[in-house]
């Protein structure tokens, strides 16, 4: 059996599908397009990157100083973008069991 990916995984990934983004934009992203379910402290932030970059699903894409500090930028990879959209069809058919059943007869003529 497959394993299922965890929330926040699922929102890292999905934020990194339209291009490279540091940290701080992951976060913020993440949070807006769950709905603000998935609120990422920047410790659990950073510690998913590392994994999923040991997993090969995001990668470094470059690092840039702004007020001397370094800013990361990760982007998502060809494994990372099959892996959430795997994700995203179990998803989609286990949504599909329930809502089957429980629209009203006459719309699922």
């Amino acid at each position: 059996m497959a394993r299922t990916m965890s929330e926040p995984v699922y929102f890292i990934l999905a934020a990194l599908l339209d291009g490279p983004l540091h940290g701080y934009g992951i976060i913020k992203l993440a949070e807006r397009e769950s709905g603000g379910r998935v609120r990422l402290a920047v410790g659990t932030l950073y510690g998913a990157l590392e994994r999923l970059s040991e997993s090969g699903l995001v990668e470094l894409d470059r690092e840039e100083s702004v007020q001397g500090r370094p800013r990361r930028y990760y982007r998502i990879t060809e494994a990372g973008r099959e892996s959430v959209a795997v994700e995203a069809e179990r998803m989609r058919q286990a949504a599909q069991v329930v809502t089957r059943r429980t629209l009203p007869r006459t719309a699922q003529a």
